[in-house]
């Protein structure tokens, strides 16, 4: 998505601490019945309560200099950036050498649980040297820093945009052209970048081996409750749950983009060409929902002609997504909150405009920094980075090592679950639509816009670790970057460049959270635990009918079933606070079919006759 959060789930930044203890043989209940002393006098509860507090300190320096980093993009900011991120990789790699010492050791259930988490390290592990820490945080800041401030210039290098100049035309342009030359020229700007992110490749294998891992990719998988094979295991079930649906929404999104540009642009048993969809990621598709509307005109979802009628700003939006959450019961937002977010983008200088949501100051100063635009998009964005900041609001009170999501997917699927509410009831009570129109033609409609959006993300969700997994293990080597990019997009997603791309490009890293390395296969977990998590809480509100007409707006019962759930942070294994939520102990993906059966049952027949599928 685009999105991220700033605290432990992104990894280096703040003082992240990610290996499983299943690494070193030992589990938590081990951890309680061990009967070896801990080597040093100083006790793991002991030890625990230094570090968090240690941590805190750190943490309101290095969160105050990346934000600035991320508001101001200066040279100045960059060194200040690049220091602060290097103390925390110190601070980490110190943390994670002690920590290791109480492996195997006795401790309360609480600590254990706690050495777990400490241990399970960051997105970047620096490996234990000085100099490679301090590259590190270099080469972090400055590709994040480069993505920041990209823009695409003509051939003089006049008529400069910026990547949301460059977002509204893939959204509002139908000249194939047009769309083509925007697509390229955002990609003008990863190159720069692409040799400092094999030299981060390279430095987080090593930090990698440090903790155990033979790369950064069996890092990163390990940060669920479950050994790297499960995990891999598992999440390719998630996918084969939804393929089927997704193949046919593929299917029938190929044949109107052929009837809308012709069948020798769009052909109709090949991939589709990626600057077509209206994205520039082509990881959401709603943005094409004109040419695809079933039934025209029936049940008008213009929603962002409403909040530009009705003169929505930057604050009416935000305030309305945070009524959503008060309407539950969930606490207000704090003043610091509109004080300090960074909610539209300043006029007189580089931000980074990717919309994230920061846990700064322990939780006292929670704030989102988002290029707020007037669109129904970016209302759903702040949904979104809402979840986030209610998540931090609602665990404030646990030990620092608690405060995260039950795992980073769960982080991401709150507010995402808010937003499937936002049925058209929902809309009418706002003035955002004049009427609901209960018609099956209705219903195709609005579930043809949200399958848009939420199945064509689930493939880009899954493809995007699997490229970086690759990279890390060396499968994908630095001279095939880009062609083992568009491999997978292919195999995965069914599209394709419109023109030729080579290895001087560098196609990964124009999307944000390649240079900003924040891992991904959260959103694609997300987007499957989202819909689990509305129907558990559609059946709290007592909802009996269709799952897509439930909304829990304004109900108090779904609103602390939810809230229970968000204030265990990390504290127990993501399995207890998935039982606490749906009753379940695992992820699954049954409540996607069930919520989108009307438009399943209709796009399958649609796709009679037509040649679905594409090859690689």
């Amino acid at each position: 998505m685009n999105t991220t959060i700033f605290n432990k789930t992104t990894g280096w930044r703040i003082l992240a601490l990610v290996i499983s203890l299943t690494l070193f043989g030992t589990s938590t209940v081990q951890a309680k019945k061990s009967s070896s002393k801990s080597p040093d006098t100083e006790s793991a509860a002991e030890f625990v309560e230094r570090i968090q507090k240690e941590g805190q300190e750190l943490a309101k320096e290095v969160e105050a200099a990346y934000w600035v980093r991320n508001t101001y993009i200066t040279k100045d900011t960059a060194v200040l950036a690049a220091k602060a991120g290097e103390r925390s990789l110190e601070f980490e790699s110190k943390l994670v050498n002690q920590a290791k010492k109480f492996l195997g050791t006795e401790m309360d259930e609480k600590t254990a649980r706690a050495i777990e988490l400490m241990l399970r390290g960051s997105s970047a592990p620096a490996p234990d040297d000085p100099a490679a820490r301090a590259e590190l945080a270099q080469i972090l800041t400055d590709m994040e820093g480069q993505y920041g401030a990209g823009k695409y210039c003509d051939q003089k290098g006049e008529n400069c945009r910026e990547l949301q100049e460059l977002e509204t035309v893939l959204r509002e342009s139908r000249d194939y052209d047009e769309l083509l030359d925007v697509w390229q020229g955002w990609r003008t700007i990863s190159p720069a970048y692409r040799q400092q992110y094999q030299r981060f490749v390279e430095l987080g294998n090593e930090g990698s081996k440090t903790f155990g891992f033979d790369n950064l990719g069996d890092l990163w998988k390990a940060g669920y409750d479950m050994d790297t094979q499960e995990f891999t295991i598992e999440a390719r079930r998630l996918w084969d749950q939804v393929k089927p649906f997704y193949e046919e929404l593929h299917c029938h999104v190929r044949a109107k983009l052929s009837e809308q540009y012709g069948e020798d642009k769009v052909s109709l048993d090949g991939p589709i060409p990626a600057h077509l969809l209206g994205n520039m990621w082509s990881q959401t598709w709603d943005n094409i929902y004109p040419i695809m509307e079933p039934y025209e005109g029936v049940a008008s979802l213009d929603v962002t002609a409403a909040l530009k009628e009705q003169g929505y700003d930057e604050l009416k939006m935000t305030q309305t997504a945070e009524g959503f959450f008060t309407s539950l019961g969930l606490p207000d937002l704090p003043d610091s909150f509109y004080e300090n977010s960074m909610i539209k983008k300043p006029a007189d200088r580089n931000v980074v405009c990717h919309a994230s949501a920061w846990d700064i100051d322990n939780g006292n100063d929670p704030r989102i920094k988002q290029c707020v635009e007037i669109n129904e998009e970016q209302l759903g964005t702040l949904h979104h980075e809402l979840g986030h900041i209610y998540y931090y609001l609602m665990y404030k009170e646990q030990p620092s090592v608690f405060k995260g999501g039950a795992h980073d997917g769960f982080h991401e699927a709150i507010g995402d679950t808010i937003v499937l509410s936002m049925t058209p009831g929902y809309l009418k009570e706002k003035g955002l639509i004049d009427e609901v129109v209960e018609s099956e033609e209705a219903t195709i409609n609005k579930q043809m816009k949200l399958a848009l959006e939420k199945i064509a993300f689930l493939p880009f969700g899954k493809m995007i670790d699997e490229w970086r997994w690759k990279v890390f293990s060396g499968e994908i080597g630095p001279e095939e970057y880009n062609e083992g990019w568009w491999k997978l997009r292919t195999e995965y997603q069914g599209i394709a460049p419109g023109v030729e791309r080579t290895e001087e490009h560098f196609d990964a890293g124009a999307k944000y959270h390649i240079p900003g390395n924040t891992p991904y296969t959260r959103y694609f977990l997300s987007f499957i635990m989202q819909f689990q998590f509305h129907k558990a809480l559609c059946d709290a509100a007592g909802f009996k009918g269709p799952l897509h007409e439930c909304s829990i707006y304004g109900n108090k019962k779904a609103g602390k079933k939810l809230g229970d759930m968000l204030t265990m942070g990390q504290s127990k294994p993501w399995p207890d606070a998935m039982e606490a939520m749906t009753g379940q102990r695992s992820m699954d993906a049954s409540a996607i079919i069930d919520y989108f059966a009307p438009l399943n049952a209709w796009l399958k027949k649609e796709n009679e006759g037509r040649q679905c599928g594409w090859t690689n």
